[in-house]
């Protein structure tokens, strides 16, 4: 199968901004993370908090921007977007009601640590309704392993009085949490831990980073291509006999969508990029979250209009790269429709036959796409139905468990983990 890349981004009426108001400043020392570095791109010493006529420019261009549209969502990340403290946010929010046009429905997302939170962010985060993103790996010794503070310190205990804040406020939130080479030969341990903790909405987000600028190699910690195509089938296989309707796995909705409607809302799967953009805490705006450097900068949202620098031709020309650089190889695979070679950033390999912009995390892709091929079919059908969730799961159940092969305890489980049946996932 061969596709074109056919979507434009030209004078487009939908695009995203995730905001970075506090630059890659963070209080804590992730050793995967990718953003830490990019406090160098800025002079020593400079003050990376955005300043008032920043943001103030940026809520007024940004709402100008959706006008047209039911609903204008503002993103706000770092680095910890929380060092920042409530009174940035508060501000943000009273900007944002000055600026909101008529009929428009403002909404907020923040993604946090969850280190700094306590009562008083959590009656904010409540009475604005913002939709809180927060980051937890897995069980203490998974999440611990990286995702540690400046001393190198362990952050789960604290990483977990913010979860309880948000949720003795009822604050809504959702897990991100980063797949690794540790974590990664645990997907059920991790998917049942994050269930435990009432975690409804996970987002898993494959870690995968270049051993140099310009080498073809991952560095140790990042996820092995199989190992996470591993990490997401057994993931899946265990939302789809017991979790349909009550969790719901980012990469599962984004996968269903693709097959159901053909249309993707994650743009590491759409064909095209350059609709989701990332802004400093200065003002620059560059290409996308993981394309901020000097060659991505577009330009500063006080010195050229937001929207000029979204239709810029050098913005027109990344968006439409992604599918443009596709190698024959991922043109010809059986599964571009559902993953559109992936993030650009991670195109680091050469194919079989030489031709360089292979997604590393091909195999992975490959593996859960195709695994999930049959069941994504009977969901995209029962959708169509209008089914309800939990009959949707009881059929699902009822259908499906009959055609089950029997397994023994003592057999290799069928997830591809390696270990026993009875020491895999009959364990409940």
């Amino acid at each position: 199968m061969i596709r074109k890349a056919t979507r434009s981004i030209q004078k487009t009426s939908h695009f995203h901004v995730m905001v970075k108001p506090i630059g890659a400043i963070c209080n804590l020392d992730c050793t995967y993370c990718y953003y830490l570095e990019k406090e160098h791109l800025y002079p020593e010493g400079e003050p990376f908090r955005m300043p008032w006529k920043v943001l103030q420019s940026f809520i007024r261009q940004y709402s100008a921007a959706h006008k047209h549209l039911p609903e204008i969502h503002f993103a706000w990340q770092g680095g910890e977007p929380t060092l920042l403290g409530l009174d940035f946010f508060e501000r943000a929010v009273a900007l944002q009601r000055k600026y909101q046009p008529a009929g428009c429905r403002v909404t907020n997302s923040i993604q946090t640590n969850g280190v700094l939170l306590d009562d008083a962010w959590g009656r904010f985060l409540k009475e604005q309704g913002f939709l809180v993103g927060i980051s937890i790996d897995g069980s203490p010794d998974l999440h611990d392993r990286y995702r540690v503070d400046k001393g190198g310190r362990p952050t789960f205990d604290r990483v977990a009085r913010g979860l309880e804040i948000l949720q003795r406020h009822k604050v809504e939130y959702n897990v991100l949490t980063c797949v690794h080479r540790h974590n990664g030969d645990h997907p059920l341990e991790v998917y049942r831990f994050l269930k435990s903790l009432g975690a409804r909405f996970i987002q898993f987000i494959p870690v995968v980073g270049r051993a140099s600028p310009t080498s073809s190699a991952a560095t140790s910690i990042s996820v092995g291509a199989e190992q996470y195509g591993r990490f997401l089938t057994s993931v899946f296989d265990e939302w789809f006999y017991n979790d349909v309707g009550q969790v719901f796995v980012q990469t599962f909705d984004v996968a269903l969508g693709i097959w159901a409607l053909g249309q993707a809302s994650l743009c590491v799967f759409d064909e095209t990029c350059g609709r989701a953009l990332a802004l400093e805490h200065n003002g620059d705006l560059y290409s996308c979250d993981h394309f901020v450097d000097p060659a991505h900068r577009l330009g500063n949202i006080n010195e050229t209009p937001l929207l000029a620098l979204l239709e810029d031709p050098r913005q027109q020309a990344f968006g439409r790269a992604k599918g443009e650089t596709l190698p024959r190889f991922c043109r010809e695979c059986e599964v571009l429709e559902m993953c559109s070679g992936g993030c650009p950033k991670d195109r680091i390999l050469q194919t079989p036959d030489g031709e360089s912009g292979l997604n590393y995390l091909c195999a992975g892709y490959k593996r859960f796409f195709t695994h999930c091929r049959p069941a994504m079919a009977r969901l995209a059908a029962l959708r169509k139905a209008r089914q309800p969730a939990g009959q949707l799961m009881q059929l699902i159940q009822a259908e499906e468990v009959k055609a089950r092969p029997r397994i023994g305890r003592n057999d290799p489980c069928p997830c591809g983990s390696g270990r026993k049946y009875k020491k895999c996932c009959l364990v409940s």
